[in-house]
C-alpha cells in the first residue's frame, strides 16, 4: 500500500519559510491520515478521502481557499479516475460547493460523468451537496490588490495503491486566479489525472501546458507499455522543453515504484510508503 500527495507548486514558500512549515506540516498531516484511511479502503475511496482534506484545508488552492477569477467568482474543477474499472468522472467549473472531488465521485456510476458549469452544481444540488462559499479573507484581499503573480499555483491530488494492487488518482484545482471565465485547466481533463491497472499520475502547474503535453494519460501509457515509471515521466517532461512547460507530477506505478518529479521547482508534495514520510 502506497499513497502520495502533492499541493501544487508555491512561489511564496520560496521567500516565506513559515508559509512554507505550514504547508509541509499540513502535507504531513494529511499524507498520514490518507495512508491511515487506507488500511481499510480501495485507492478510490482513499484518494477521493484525502483530495477532500486538501480542499478543506485554505492553504492549497483547491475547495476552501482557491483562487477568484477574473470577474470575482470562484470556480473550482476536480476529477476521479480508476484504475481497475477505467472510469474517469470530474465536475469543470462548479461554483458554490466545498468539495468537488466529492461531487466527481458520486457522478462515477452515471453515463455523462463529466459535468460543467451550471449542470455540475444542479447535479450538486439534486445530489444533497449544499451551498458552500470556498472564498476566505486572504484570497479576497490577493485578488483586490491584484497580486495573482505573488500566490499560490497550481492543484492538490493524490495516487493510491490499495492492498488489493489497484491504482486510483484525483486531483482538484481552485484555478489559476484572474482567468477569463470559462477556461479549462487540465485537473478534470485525462491530461492532469489518469490511472489504470498499471499506473496512476495526478499533475499541477500550468494547465494549458499540461493539456499540450497530455502529460498523464502519456505517461500512464508509457507505464502500460513496460517503461518503468521513472522513465516514462522524464521522458514526457522532456517533451514540454520546446515551450517551456511548467508541469509536475506524483505517480505511483502498479510494481510499487512512486515517483515525483516538476519542470519547474518547487512543488509541495509528500509520500507515505511503508511507514515513512517525505516531504519537501
Amino acid at each position: 500500500m502506497k499513497l502520495i500527495i502533492h499541493g501544487g507548486f508555491f512561489s511564496e514558500s520560496l521567500t516565506n519559510q513559515e508559509i512554507k512549515k505550514a504547508k509541509q506540516d499540513a502535507l504531513a498531516e494529511i499524507v498520514t491520515l490518507g495512508h491511515k484511511y487506507l488500511q481499510s479502503h480501495t485507492a478510490v475511496e482513499t484518494v477521493v478521502y484525502t483530495v477532500s482534506l486538501l480542499e478543506d484545508c485554505d492553504l492549497f488552492n483547491a475547495g476552501t481557499g482557491s483562487q477568484i477569477q477574473s470577474d470575482g467568482k470562484i470556480r473550482l474543477s476536480a476529477s476521479l479516475m480508476d484504475g481497475k474499472t477505467q472510469k474517469f468522472s470530474g465536475v469543470i467549473n462548479i461554483e458554490d460547493v466545498k468539495n468537488p472531488i466529492c461531487i466527481a465521485e458520486k457522478l462515477m456510476p452515471f453515463d455523462d460523468r463529466v459535468l460543467s458549469g451550471k449542470g455540475a452544481q444542479d447535479f450538486a444540488r439534486e445530489n444533497g451537496f449544499n451551498h458552500y462559499s470556498p472564498e476566505t479573507p486572504q484570497r479576497r484581499k490577493e485578488y483586490d490588490q491584484k497580486l495573482s503573480d505573488s500566490i499560490r499555483l497550481g492543484t492538490v491530488g493524490c495516487v493510491a495503491l490499495d492492498v488489493f494492487g489497484n491504482l486510483a488518482a484525483a486531483t482538484s484545482t481552485g484555478g489559476k486566479g484572474f482567468e477569463i471565465p470559462g477556461r479549462v485547466s487540465d485537473s478534470a481533463t485525462t491530461a492532469g489525472n489518469f490511472a489504470n491497472a498499471f499506473a496512476g499520475i495526478s499533475c499541477t502547474g500550468v494547465g494549458e501546458d499540461i493539456v499540450s503535453g497530455a502529460v498523464a494519460s502519456t505517461i500512464v501509457i508509457r507505464v502500460t507499455d513496460a517503461m518503468p515509471l521513472a522513465l516514462a515521466t522524464e521522458k514526457t517532461l522532456n517533451e514540454l522543453k520546446p515551450f517551456d512547460g511548467f508541469a509536475g507530477i506524483i505517480g505511483i506505478s502498479a510494481a510499487g515504484e512512486v515517483y515525483h518529479a516538476d519542470t519547474h521547482p518547487y512543488m509541495v508534495w509528500a509520500l507515505y510508503d511503508d511507514g515513512v514520510e517525505v516531504f519537501a
